[in-house]
């Protein structure tokens, strides 16, 4: 009967040696739970009896805090106290898992991602960043916006201009003659005097190019009746035309008199509408040069220049709060709470059972999710720019390794004591 006891002995050594060398073997990995094996002893056959050896009750987790380690990351996350993080394995449906390890990313349709590309769960928020539901059931996975706000074509561009009087006319200029006459070219900077770009948008906020090219055609001190320029407008790389109603672009004329002072157009004027490349819609521009548009000494000049259209805002950056509120900024100054990390809790967390990569799964054992806010009731805070390590302690895992050791060596030893006594009565026998 020795024999099988002291059997029980070493299986026990045996297990309780894997579970030290599992602890040590993880003491790198982020989030996970040591573990410690349970054994009972085997209840004897009667009062007049020895016990009947050792039995493994269970190897349960520790759940106690480990240190935390400091990471450059605002997405790396740590639980500051009791509480997991929940994910899900599938954009819906799917098996719901809840994890320590905070190391969280942002996949290529934008969602909130843990270690192993679990969808990260997150309760609804208000503009305020209150809850606006609770409940695991209320979970939903967190994708982040592309862009904030609402965008608005641009319309019209207003500007205030100054025109040397004494800018040439390019047509007289040496590079053209008989063999080479003038024509606008605006990859030609010889074909015009002065250039002058700004920014529009299209209905959906996309940034596109509006280039006014100037180019001076009447000069009173050169002979000609009045002083005039024209002004073609190219969107991105298509020319408009102040006269939508013409086969072919035709540009804006610029009149002034003898003071310098605009006289045409008198008020703004209406481009046809141009479908640049990259446009989600075509756009329209309204040109107004206002009454402080002057020719006047000095050089060429933009005092100001507007325009009506609004972009739609860009993503720039995540924060995560040590409440969990998930906050995105964009590239307008605004900013945006987008949901509230869920954490989860358990009666009995050593009742979860164990997936690998530092994940656990309900069950009977553990209770059901008690889920809930960072910082609210029993749950943690979360700390930004840190990882949980494992709550390994290597000093207290070698002592045990130690002591596995000798266990196993003391049950082999009791097993070779009884083989001796045995085969010391055989001798006697023969």
């Amino acid at each position: 009967m020795s024999f099988y006891t002291s059997l029980s002995g070493l299986r026990g050594a045996q297990t309780d040696l894997a579970t030290v060398s599992n602890n040590i073997a993880n003491v790198g990995t982020i989030g996970f739970k040591r573990s410690r094996a349970q054994f009972g002893d085997i209840m004897p056959a009667s009062k007049a009896t020895a016990g009947q050896g050792v039995r493994l009750k269970s190897i349960e987790q520790q759940f106690t805090q480990g240190g935390f380690e400091s990471s450059a990351r605002d997405l790396d996350l740590a639980i500051n106290g009791s509480g997991f993080f929940v994910t899900r394995d599938a954009l819906t449906g799917g098996t719901t898992y809840f994890s320590r390890n905070g190391s969280l990313a942002i996949d290529g349709q934008r969602y909130l991602v843990d270690a192993n590309g679990g969808y990260v769960q997150a309760l609804p928020v208000d503009i305020e960043g209150n809850v606006t539901a609770t409940g695991l059931a209320a979970a939903r996975n967190m994708q982040l916006p592309l862009t904030a706000g609402t965008p608005r074509a641009t319309t019209t561009v207003d500007l205030t201009v100054n025109l040397p009087p004494t800018a040439d006319k390019p047509e007289t200029r040496n590079v053209y003659g008989a063999s080479n006459p003038y024509a606008f070219d605006r990859l030609d900077p010889n074909s015009y005097n002065y250039v002058q770009q700004q920014t529009v948008y299209d209905s959906e906020g996309n940034a596109h190019s509006a280039t006014l090219y100037f180019v001076r055609t009447g000069s009173v001190a050169a002979g000609d009746a009045s002083d005039t320029w024209d002004v073609h407008m190219f969107v991105g790389n298509e020319e408009a035309s102040s006269d939508p109603a013409s086969a072919t672009p035709e540009p804006l004329e610029l009149t002034f008199d003898n003071a310098g002072v605009l006289t045409s157009p008198a008020a703004g004027v209406t481009f046809s509408s141009v479908f640049p490349s990259g446009a989600s819609s075509p756009i329209g521009l309204t040109l107004d040069f206002g009454a402080d548009t002057r020719q006047a000494l000095g050089n060429f000049s933009v005092s100001a220049i507007e325009q009506d259209g609004i972009a739609s805002a860009k993503l720039s950056d995540v924060s995560i709060g040590e409440d969990g509120l998930i906050t995105a900024s964009f590239t307008d100054g605004t900013t945006q709470a987008l949901g509230k990390l869920l954490l989860a809790n358990f009666s009995n967390p050593s009742g979860l059972r164990q997936h690998g990569d530092g994940r656990w799964t309900v069950t009977g054992d553990s209770g059901p999710a008690i889920v809930g806010e960072a910082g609210s009731d029993a749950f943690g805070r979360i700390q930004s720019g840190a990882l949980e390590r494992a709550n390994v302690d290597i000093t207290e895992e070698l002592v045990a390794l130690i002591a596995a050791q000798r266990n196993f060596q003391a049950n082999a030893k009791a097993i070779e004591t009884a083989n001796s006594m045995d085969q010391s009565i055989i001798n006697l026998r023969s």
